[in-house]
């Protein structure tokens, strides 16, 4: 469960780092926000509690996160419908997440992360 949780970590991360375009070098992300991220990340790992041994699996979500830390919502991108519900309930569960960082947050105060969530 570590490895892949740190796997997740990593993922988020490295999407944070990597910028869409062509060509383009993407912009520096201080350590602070991958931090962040990766706190975001563990945190909802961590709160799920559903006991469903042989039942896991990976789901990719996007979570939506306000300038005070408060989950603005949460969709499943991929993965099976039951362990989508986990993610969501686990999303929930972690709620609220520090503030990010200010370098994370668009024009309208928001961050959004999307990354692949292994549940055991």
């Amino acid at each position: 469960m570590v490895a892949s949780l740190l796997r997740s970590i990593l993922l988020a991360a490295l999407m944070l780092a990597v910028s869409p375009g062509s060509g383009a070098t993407a912009p520096r992300v201080d350590a602070r926000a991958k931090a962040w991220v990766a706190g975001v990340v563990n945190r909802i790992g961590m709160a799920d509690r559903a006991p469903a041994p042989g039942r896991g699996g990976q789901v990719t979500i996007r979570v939506r996160i306000d300038a005070k830390g408060t989950l603005d919502g949460i969709e499943v991108e991929a993965g099976p419908a039951a362990l989508g519900e986990r993610a969501i309930r686990a999303a929930q569960a972690a709620a609220p997440f520090p503030p990010p960082p200010a370098g994370l947050l668009t024009l309208e105060g928001f961050t959004e992360l999307s990354f692949p969530l292994t549940l055991r």
